[in-house]
């Protein structure tokens, strides 16, 4: 139920987060675009049953503050879905940085995050670059037509990430393998309890093969820390790729359907240096995958002239945020050489994505080759009948039907 301090007007409060695209997969949602042009924050209603009103923001400014609070926590169990969601989350597992506040989260964080510098990246080029072509060859051997995300958006970034790692192709396999019964909807529980299982072997037995034969990797370097147990360290091993792919795999496939309608886009990626750092966060910013970044009030402060009370939960509209014109300049224009490009899809704060280096040197890499080695590529069906991810945390496509 709504704060007893609280007076509400039934209009003023959001009805959970708007995630209906009206047939056009590139912008906000259109109910969710007027929220943000009458106030960069409102009350909004959570669909978990019980009647929860917390908060929806929608503006970059008061987004930043909220990611970046210190009476803001990330704990499970303190935050709420904005979209229908069939689990209640509970505490984090051992490991699960991503939903624990300082201390926990900075004594697992920082010993991960010296894998994940600027130098780092750039030093995976080759692999990557490696990775690429083989994804591309196979690709190339499907005659002609393919479903963009399995045959490359997919497999590339699971592939990357497994191999930085030190994952083997067996463990790839079985990853990708049991990963889709996780993202198809409706998926009998008992399917998605066995994947989950699975999944979770797997990445014990990745933890078990780098103590036994350490290797140049992720994992071995972990180990080496001392600072981890294995259930920890397998834990942390299926965030990395869980955060490492799905999103990535969502700006193949929107990107990619984002270049196929803007002809001039394509070209820019087949162009000898566009593929910069400008162009790919332009595309991060524009697409905003990252749909949404739940957080929960630990006490009571003041939010963009809102009195925010200790336990509600906020909900930072990444989509919003990133079209928002008080920060962007002609926000709705994809503009692949713009200089001042803060966008919120990575996070920000203590929780932005470790992989934030990782990603644009991926992109940089994966766009200009897809480009090149399909120049004929189009969409097989118009761009409003692409099934959506509408309402899921990440934002993209299920399926995208290609031919060359």
């Amino acid at each position: 139920m709504p704060n007893e301090t609280d007076v509400l007007d039934d209009q003023d409060v959001v009805p959970g987060l708007p995630t209906d695209r009206a047939g056009c997969p590139f912008d906000p949602p259109p109910a969710l675009a007027e929220v943000a042009a009458r106030t960069p924050i409102s009350r909004m209603e959570y669909p978990d049953g019980d009647g929860h009103v917390g908060w929806l923001v929608t503006g970059w400014d008061l987004s930043r503050q909220v990611l970046a609070g210190p009476v803001i926590s990330a704990r499970h169990e303190l935050r709420r879905f904005p979209v229908p969601f069939p689990v209640k989350l509970g505490p984090a597992a051992p490991g699960v940085l991503v939903g624990m506040d300082a201390p926990e989260h900075t004594r697992l964080r920082r010993p991960l995050a010296k894998a994940f510098t600027a130098r780092q990246a750039e030093s995976l080029v080759p692999v990557i670059e490696r990775i690429t072509g083989q994804v591309l060859d196979e690709m190339a051997a499907l005659a002609g037509e393919a479903d963009l995300m399995q045959a490359f958006a997919l497999p590339l970034p699971i592939r990357i990430t497994c191999e930085v790692l030190g994952g083997t192709p067996d463990m790839t396999y079985e990853f990708i393998r049991n990963r889709v019964h996780l993202v198809t909807p409706g998926t009998p529980p008992e399917t998605v309890k066995a994947a989950m299982d699975r999944i979770g072997e797997v990445m014990k037995s990745l933890v078990d093969l780098r103590r036994a034969e350490p290797g140049d990797d992720m994992m071995t370097a972990l180990i080496a820390e001392d600072e981890f147990d294995d259930a920890e360290l397998a834990s942390l091993a299926l965030q990395v790729l869980g955060a490492g792919h799905e999103p990535m795999a969502q700006m193949y496939g929107l990107g990619t359907l984002l270049m196929l309608e803007q002809p001039e886009l394509w070209r820019a990626f087949d162009t000898p240096g566009w593929a910069s750092e400008s162009a790919v966060d332009e595309l991060l910013r524009y697409l905003g995958v990252a749909q949404f970044i739940t957080r929960a009030a630990l006490e009571d402060f003041e939010l963009g002239g809102q009195q925010i009370k200790k336990g509600d939960v906020l909900t930072v509209s990444v989509a919003a945020a990133n079209r928002d014109g008080e920060r962007f300049e002609h926000p709705d224009t994809v503009d692949l050489d713009r200089e001042k490009n803060a966008h919120l899809t990575l996070g920000h704060g203590a929780h932005r994505c470790l992989g934030y280096h990782l990603s644009r040197v991926e992109m940089r890499i994966a766009f200009p080759a897809l480009v090149r080695r399909f120049p004929t590529l189009r969409s097989a069906i118009p761009a409003d009948q692409v099934p959506l991810r509408d309402a899921m945390s990440t934002y993209g496509v299920h399926t995208l039907p290609v031919t060359w």
